[in-house]
């Protein structure tokens, strides 16, 4: 299966203490780097979120912000200390008592005292179980978008890879001919030259040539990185560190048949393969 490490996804949930929403985005990177925006009273759920993450995702920049909008109706209720009220009740009209101009004394001014009057502190464990599961549902989404965006880029490595093959096969039924267009033009060296042909001398001169543009094993690693990539490509893991080492291993093997080329022919079917390879490799980049 082949993933992008370029996506997003979005999800949303409602219940009565608000609406919270979830977005992940994700790019390349070498390694796997999540960071997170979470509401405060989410916090302590990042550290599961992370290891979900883990499980999940091979590689890449993960970014993930949860948006929680409460509801007006998950308002925290007052709750005023009944008994400190009524001690202060109490102290103020006795004080009051014993003065000649006593001031007035508001409820509001009760309620101002510290202590009086506190929040109910909400239950957050239903919100806590709906942001566990809207995350576990927006990575859901987010692997299925890599997935779709990964299966577009098939089409173009099994085009590049065929028409890879197709060079290689052009090369191994050209070689013989090569060679063959190497000996006449030693033989006609030597003629022009007006030395006698010595049948061992154009032996060895034909041994130390096809020595050193002997492509065969060139062409057979080729052969071989081309098969691999194609198996690659049909593995369940994480694919892309492995298709980028594959990349520099026939980037490695044109190279050499480059610089081992007595055609020109051969010299721009090596160029071709560059070219192929490096389109393949630009897109090998953003796979997980």
């Amino acid at each position: 299966m082949i993933r992008s490490m370029t996506a997003f996804a979005r999800q949303q949930t409602q219940a009565e203490w608000g609406v919270l929403t979830c977005e992940i985005r994700t790019v390349n990177h070498r390694y796997l780097e999540p960071s997170f925006r979470l509401p405060e009273a989410l916090r302590e759920l990042e550290n599961g979120f992370r290891e979900h993450l883990r499980k999940t995702l091979g590689r890449g920049k993960v970014d993930v912000g949860m948006r929680l909008q409460s509801s007006e109706d998950a308002d925290t209720a007052l709750m005023v200390n009944d008994r400190l009220a009524a001690s202060l009740n109490e102290a103020i009209n006795h004080v009051n008592r014993l003065l000649d101009n006593p001031a007035h004394i508001s409820a509001l001014d009760i309620l101002r005292w510290p202590g009086v009057l506190d929040r109910e502190e909400p239950d957050l464990s239903p919100m806590k179980a709906a942001a566990d599961e809207l995350f576990r549902r927006t990575v859901e989404e987010l692997v299925q978008v890599r997935e779709r965006e990964g299966e577009r880029l098939r089409p173009l490595f099994d085009e590049r890879l065929s028409a890879m093959a197709e060079l290689v096969a052009r090369v191994r039924e050209r070689m013989p001919a090569l060679i063959s267009a190497q000996e006449q033009t030693l033989r006609e060296r030597f003629r022009q030259a007006s030395v006698e042909l010595d049948p061992d001398r154009l032996s060895q001169e034909m041994v130390m040539l096809a020595q050193k543009s002997d492509v065969a094993e060139e062409m057979d690693r080729l052969e071989a990185h081309i098969s691999e990539v194609r198996e690659t490509l049909q593995r369940s893991d994480a694919i892309g560190r492995r298709l980028d080492f594959l990349m520099q291993e026939l980037n490695r093997e044109a190279n050499t048949l480059s610089s081992k080329s007595i055609d020109a022919e051969v010299t721009r079917v090596a160029v071709d393969m560059k070219v192929l390879i490096e389109q393949m490799r630009e897109q090998v980049q953003n796979l997980e």
